[in-house]
């Protein structure tokens, strides 16, 4: 007979010591008190610790066939031929495409965005992390080389509910899984991404390694081993690691039916931009706006930037921590303040904007990721609906007196934009480029040539 949610607990050791086992908030924990079960995929945790049987669980049958995540990790399912294995051992079983490989130690995240996997899957932000699709129908219109946001694809792999199907779009050049492979990028299908991401977001975003063996052998303890001795994104510089290697210009404007990307031709004025893993729709919007872009590297000094003499600097979107990019990016920032140049930061650049500013950064318990998330003006009330693509935020309280919070998530409170009239500079923590997503923000280009108006 299944013993009850509140003795589980007690065994545990309480509330708390329930919560950090299980890497789950309290929250949760009364949410499986009020329906007298506990989720299938914290079984296997509690069947080792507890040494009890399934059929002693809460919620679960007397009888009941281990699938996916409670498979057998020594024997895959029938049909199985990758699997994605976290930290702490647990196993999710699917059909692997793309290219074959062991793959890399990552940080297992999701993304709720409905359209975009292309865009999403090229977005440099993504640099060690493997994205967990929560829309089904991934692949569907292929791929093609109009909708990238960087020349290589910087995640580590991609899960997926369904299995990827033949292109259904005019525009489509390659078929998913060849351009995978073509990349280097191992994907799976068949996976239960709703237990996944109902994982990431109860217990916060976990290591783990996608595998997808050519020989279909799996050595799944050491697999757990590599994802469990990963030191994690937190105190990780990834920005160096995803960014130009030299300066170059840009003129590409946005896409447009039937023309394709324009060019810009007269430009009004001159922005660097540093390339902290830049996304080239962000590139295309400042070039719309009527801008002469000049891209740097992440490591640009103060005196890289402003011998360009530009008009305005931009600090691009980017992956890693922002604090251990700062060790590098801070001080050259702080040359550009001090030179008076306008200054317009985008997620990561708008985190290493604050700490140039004097505040601090956090990593946040659960990520923004997603076309879809709320933010509000708190200049003028309104809400706008944003794409985001982040795991630390600024830390409000840390910021001096000078700087004003403009921005805030009506998902958690967190920041989401700052300015400092004094300094000629603010920043966003959302992408209003939205590639993929709503175009409420886009504005913000044009809020940014206003300012170089301004200061000329």
């Amino acid at each position: 007979m299944a013993i009850s949610v509140d003795d589980i607990i007690g065994r545990l050791g309480g509330p708390a010591a329930a919560a950090r086992a299980l890497g789950v908030g309290t929250e949760a924990l009364r949410k499986w008190k009020q329906n007298g079960a506990i989720p299938a995929r914290h079984w296997p945790v509690l069947v080792q610790v507890l040494h009890l049987a399934l059929a002693d669980l809460p919620g679960a049958p007397a009888t009941q066939e281990t699938r996916g995540p409670m498979s057998d990790p020594t024997s895959p399912p029938d049909g199985a031929t990758a699997c994605l294995v976290l930290a702490d051992g647990t196993v999710f079983w699917g059909r692997g495409f793309g290219a074959h490989g062991a793959g890399e130690p990552a940080e297992v995240c999701f993304n709720t965005g409905m359209t975009g996997y292309q865009e999403t899957l090229t977005d440099p932000s993504y640099a060690g992390q493997i994205i967990t699709f929560t829309f089904p129908h991934i692949g569907n219109v292929g791929a093609n080389p109009e909708d990238i946001e960087a020349t290589t694809i910087a995640a580590r792999g991609l899960v997926v509910k369904q299995d990827v199907t033949e292109p259904a779009n005019w525009r489509a050049a390659q078929k998913l899984d060849a351009w995978l492979r073509a990349q280097g990028v191992a994907g799976m299908a068949g996976v239960d991404t709703r237990t996944l991401t109902a994982r990431i977001r109860d217990g916060g975003a976990p290591n783990g390694v996608l595998a997808f063996p050519a020989e279909g052998r799996f050595d799944i303890p050491a697999l757990a081993a590599r994802a469990r001795n990963w030191p994690g994104l937190e105190g990780m510089d990834l920005a160096r690691r995803v960014s130009c290697t030299q300066s170059y210009a840009w003129n590409e404007t946005l896409w447009t039916w039937p023309a394709g990307h324009g060019r810009q031709v007269a430009p009004r004025h001159h922005v660097v931009a540093v390339d902290y893993g830049a996304k080239r729709n962000i590139l295309r919007c400042l070039a719309a706006a009527g801008c002469r872009v000049t891209v740097v590297p992440a490591t640009a000094t103060v005196e890289d930037i402003l011998r360009h003499a530009p008009d305005g600097v931009f600090l691009s979107n980017g992956p890693g921590d922002p604090a251990a990019t700062g060790t590098y990016a801070v001080p050259a920032i702080r040359g550009v303040l001090d030179a008076g140049k306008p200054l317009f930061g985008i997620c990561l650049g708008h985190q290493l904007l604050a700490i140039a500013l004097g505040g601090r950064t956090y990593k946040l318990a659960r990520g923004h990721r997603g076309a879809n998330q709320p933010v509000k003006d708190l200049v003028t009330g309104r809400v706008e609906i944003t794409s985001q693509n982040h795991g630390f935020a600024v830390d409000e309280s840390s910021l001096p007196g000078d700087v004003q919070v403009t921005h805030k998530s009506l998902f958690d409170g967190s920041n989401e934009g700052l300015a400092c009239p004094s300094r000629r500079a603010f920043s966003v923590q959302y992408h209003p480029e939205a590639s993929p997503g709503p175009t409420d923000s886009r504005h913000l280009f044009a809020r940014f040539v206003a300012m170089m108006d301004e200061a000329a």
